[in-house]
């Protein structure tokens, strides 16, 4: 009886022991596999993107370039008035590290002129996807929601020879709109009245940049209501690392039958959008 009763207790030690082992082996397994140096437990987390922080929208523009922008400016006679033309309004936003803008909106004897900057810091929340991926995903987003039509010839060519354009700008950059599109000098006197030609003169189509951040594009939009002036509408939007920058620059005249120069305001456009691309990159 004292034998039967002893191998039970012996038993159950020896279970005991063998599940210190095991739980032992266990733990053990568990601490080496959460070791960073351990190969094949290390997640790959794609880097961050470039910038961290955005400009300050309403002085991102100088003095000069809104001159040319918003010719009314000058008109101002009143120090004070003027001056907070120039300051711009901020337009609302919840995260100033996330996305800003500031909008200018500038009267003359000529014409309304309206100008909107507005900058977007792109950040993925999956540790898969870096930021200048989801950044280029939201960039081709608004390239495909802009429905640019296909590019031709005469819209390369004008898209290589921009950069000289645009610096060897004439002092008349800020003369008051012409009846016709002159940045068409090539159409004749009939066809620059012609609102179909207005709309798309040739070579100034809306498409893709090049030589302007990551990548970039640009819309030409002209539209009319009849009775009042047409306002031509020109967009540029461009990505460098995980920001996106938007500019549009919209003009209407004063006169009914006027039509906004899309050549200039393409410049004008193309210009500021170099500028900011440059001061991003500082």
């Amino acid at each position: 009886m004292q034998r039967k009763a002893y191998v039970p207790g012996t038993a159950a030690l020896l279970v005991a022991l063998l599940a210190g082992c095991t739980s032992g082996s266990t733990d053990s397994g568990t601490t080496d596999d959460a070791n960073p140096g351990e190969a094949g437990t290390a997640t790959a987390v794609a880097q961050p993107g470039k910038y961290r922080t955005l400009p300050e929208p309403c002085g991102a523009v100088g003095h000069g370039t809104l001159d040319s922008l918003l010719p009314g400016l000058q008109q101002i006679t009143d120090a004070d008035q003027r001056e907070a033309a120039y300051a711009g309004d901020a337009t609302l936003t919840y995260d100033t590290d996330r996305k800003v803008g500031c909008r200018w909106k500038v009267e003359s004897t000529d014409a309304t002129d309206h100008l909107l900057v507005d900058f977007e810091r792109v950040v993925s929340y999956d540790n898969a996807v870096s930021d200048d991926s989801q950044a280029q995903t939201i960039f081709a987003t608004k390239e495909t929601a802009a429905d640019l039509p296909e590019p031709t010839t005469s819209a390369t060519a004008s898209d290589t020879e921009s950069n000289s354009a645009s610096d060897s700008a004439s002092a008349s950059d800020s003369a008051t709109p012409s009846a016709t599109p002159s940045s068409s000098s090539s159409a004749s006197a009939t066809d620059s009245d012609s609102p179909s030609a207005s709309a798309s003169p040739t070579g100034l189509e809306p498409r893709a940049l090049s030589g302007l951040g990551d990548e970039a594009f640009l819309d030409d939009a002209l539209s009319s209501s009849g009775s009042t002036a047409q306002q031509r509408t020109v967009t540029v939007v461009f990505r460098t690392s995980n920001v996106i920058v938007t500019i549009e620059y919209e003009e209407q005249p004063a006169t009914v039958g006027v039509v906004p120069d899309s050549q200039k305001m393409q410049d004008r456009a193309r210009k500021l959008a170099a500028q900011l691309a440059d001061s991003l990159n500082g």
